[in-house]
C-alpha cells in the first residue's frame, strides 16, 4: 500500500518507493503509453505582510500530491491528484491515458526499470527546521517598515516575505528516479510618497535559493535607503515627453524586458503554439552583434537555480544568443518531442497540479566591455532607466514597460529626473538596437507566470544602450 505517510515522513521519502513506482509505470506502459511520468511533491510555504507598523497577513500553505503525465506519439495527457494511495495513483494513470484515447491499446512499451536513485537532497534535509520562524520574520519586517518612516511625505510603507519549501520525487519510464528539496526566500520593501499633488513610489525585492540564512543576513537598512532615495528623487519629477530616443537601461531588473519580450519567444512552448517569430531563425542573426544572452540554472544561490528540473534533468548553461546569432531554444521533454530541440533542463512547474513546460531559469544578457559612463556619454539626448516597473507583453513579443525611476540624458550627462515614461516596442526590433553592453552584469529575482504556473526566475543584464525606442509619455 502506497500511503501518504511515504510523502510526509522524511525517513521513507526515498528509494523505498522504487518497486511501487516501477509497478505504476509498467501499468501505464501496458495501457499503450509511450512515456509515463510520476511527479510526487509535498510543500510548506508561508507569506507574511507588514503594513506600516503592523503585521497584517500571515498566510501558511501546505501541499501534497502527484502529477501524472502520459505521452502517446506527440500528444500528452496530464492528471493531478492528492489521493496518494496505490489505487488513487492507478486511477490517475487511467484518466491520463483515457485523455489520449489509447486505453487497452494492444502494444506494451518496453520499460527496463528505474535507474539508481539520484538523491540531491542529502545536504538539504534540515532546511525547513533552520529557516527563520514566523516571529523572527515578523520582527525584522517591522524593523524594515519602520526604517522607511523618514519624513512626513511617506504615505504608505510595506514589507513582504515569502518562503517556498518543496520536496519532490520524479520517476519516469526513461528510467529517471530522483529526489530533491528546494528552498526559495524573497523579501521586498515598497513605499508611496506624496506631497500636495506630487506622488511617487519606490520598491526593491531580493531573493535567493538554497540559502536558509539569507533573510537573517538581509541588510534591511540598505534596502530601505535605496527605496527611500528612489521615491524622493522621483517625487517632484516632471513628466517625460513622448518620442523616439536612445535609452540606457540599468542592470539587474532592467533585464525584465529581455526576459518578457524575447526570452519567452525562445521557449519551445512558443514554437509549438506558432507564436514566436524566431522559430526558423536558428543560426541566424536576430540581435545586434554586441548581444550574447544566456539561460542557466546553475548560478549558486540565484533565485532561478535548480539542482534538477521538474522532469529530473540536471540544468545546463544554455547560450541562447551568441554575438547576435540565435544558437539554442529553451526546451523541455514535450518541446523535444514536438519540435526536435533537445532538452535543456528547463522543464518547470509551480507544483504537482501543473504539467511541466519549457521555462526560463536565470536568464540574462552577458556583460560587455563598456562602463556605465561610456554608455551615457555616447548619448546627446536620451533617457536613463534606472528602475523598471510593471508592464505587459503580447504573444509575439510586443511590449510596454513603465519606468519607475528615470533621468534625462543631455549632452552625455545625467540631468533631471522624469516620470510617466513607458518603453514601447517589439522584440524583433529592439534586439537589433542593443548596440553597447556594460561590464557590470547583475541579476535580480522575480516570478514568471506561464502555462505551468508561477515559477522562481532571475532576470539580469549589465547596463545596456538601445539606440532607439519609443518612449510613451506626455
Amino acid at each position: 500500500m502506497f500511503s501518504t505517510e511515504l510523502l510526509t515522513n522524511e525517513i521513507n521519502f526515498d528509494e523505498t518507493n522504487k518497486s511501487l513506482l516501477e509497478e505504476l509505470i509498467n501499468y501505464g506502459s501496458s495501457l499503450g503509453a509511450d512515456f509515463v511520468e510520476i511527479f510526487l511533491e509535498c510543500s510548506d510555504n508561508i507569506s507574511i505582510l507588514a503594513e506600516e507598523d503592523c503585521i497584517t497577513s500571515v498566510s501558511p500553505s501546505f501541499g501534497k500530491g502527484a502529477g501524472i503525465r502520459i505521452f502517446k506519439d506527440m500528444k500528452d495527457g496530464f492528471v493531478s491528484t492528492n489521493d496518494l494511495s496505490k489505487d488513487g495513483l492507478k486511477n490517475a494513470i487511467i484518466q491520463a491515458v483515457e485523455m489520449l484515447d489509447i486505453l487497452n491499446f494492444s502494444s506494451k512499451r518496453n520499460f527496463d526499470g528505474l535507474e539508481k536513485f539520484r538523491d540531491y537532497s542529502k545536504e538539504k534535509s534540515n532546511w525547513l527546521k533552520v529557516v527563520p520562524s514566523i516571529n523572527e520574520i515578523s520582527d525584522k519586517l517591522l524593523l524594515s517598515t519602520k526604517s522607511l518612516k523618514r519624513n512626513q511625505k511617506i504615505e504608505v510603507r510595506k514589507g513582504s516575505y515569502a518562503r517556498n519549501w518543496q520536496k519532490v520525487i520524479i520517476a519516469s519510464s526513461d528510467g529517471t528516479f530522483a529526489k530533491d528539496i528546494r528552498l526559495h526566500q524573497t523579501v521586498g520593501l515598497n513605499l508611496i510618497a506624496s506631497e500636495k499633488t506630487y506622488r511617487s513610489s519606490g520598491s526593491r525585492r531580493l531573493g535567493s535559493s538554497d540559502s536558509p540564512n539569507d533573510f537573517r543576513d538581509w541588510d534591511h537598512e540598505e534596502t530601505a535607503n535605496e527605496v527611500f532615495e528612489s521615491s524622493m528623487n522621483m517625487l517632484y519629477a516632471d513628466y517625460v515627453e513622448a518620442g523616439q530616443k536612445p535609452v540606457v537601461l540599468a542592470n539587474k531588473f532592467g533585464g525584465v524586458i529581455f526576459h518578457e519580450a524575447c526570452g519567452h519567444l525562445l521557449e519551445t512552448t512558443q514554437i509549438e503554439r506558432g507564436t514566436t517569430p524566431f522559430a526558423d531563425k536558428l543560426n541566424k542573426k536576430i540581435a545586434h552583434e554586441s548581444v550574447t544572452a544566456i539561460d542557466e540554472g546553475i548560478s549558486k544561490g540565484s533565485f532561478g537555480s535548480i539542482s534538477i528540473d521538474d522532469e529530473g534533468m540536471e540544468p545546463e548553461k544554455s547560450i541562447l544568443i551568441k554575438d547576435g546569432i540565435l544558437k539554442k531554444f529553451i526546451s523541455d521533454r514535450a518541446g523535444e518531442i514536438r519540435t526536435g530541440h533537445k532538452r535543456t533542463g528547463s522543464g518547470r512547474r509551480q507544483n504537482y497540479s501543473f504539467a511541466p513546460a519549457s521555462r526560463m531559469r536565470n536568464t540574462y544578457i552577458a556583460g560587455g566591455k563598456f562602463s556605465k559612463d561610456d554608455l551615457i556619454s555616447s548619448i546627446d539626448d536620451g533617457l536613463y532607466c534606472k528602475s523598471m516597473g510593471g508592464g505587459s507583453v503580447g504573444a509575439t513579443g510586443q511590449f510596454n514597460f513603465a519606468v519607475e525611476e528615470g533621468y534625462l540624458i543631455k549632452d552625455g550627462k545625467l540631468t533631471k529626473p522624469v516620470k510617466g515614461a513607458t518603453l514601447i516596442g517589439e522584440a524583433v526590433e529592439v534586439m537589433t538596437k542593443i548596440s553597447m553592453c556594460g561590464d557590470d552584469l547583475s541579476l535580480a529575482p522575480g516570478f514568471c507566470g506561464s502555462i505551468s504556473g508561477s515559477v522562481n526566475v532571475t532576470v539580469g543584464q549589465p547596463h545596456i544602450k538601445v539606440d532607439s525606442i519609443t518612449i510613451g509619455g506626455r
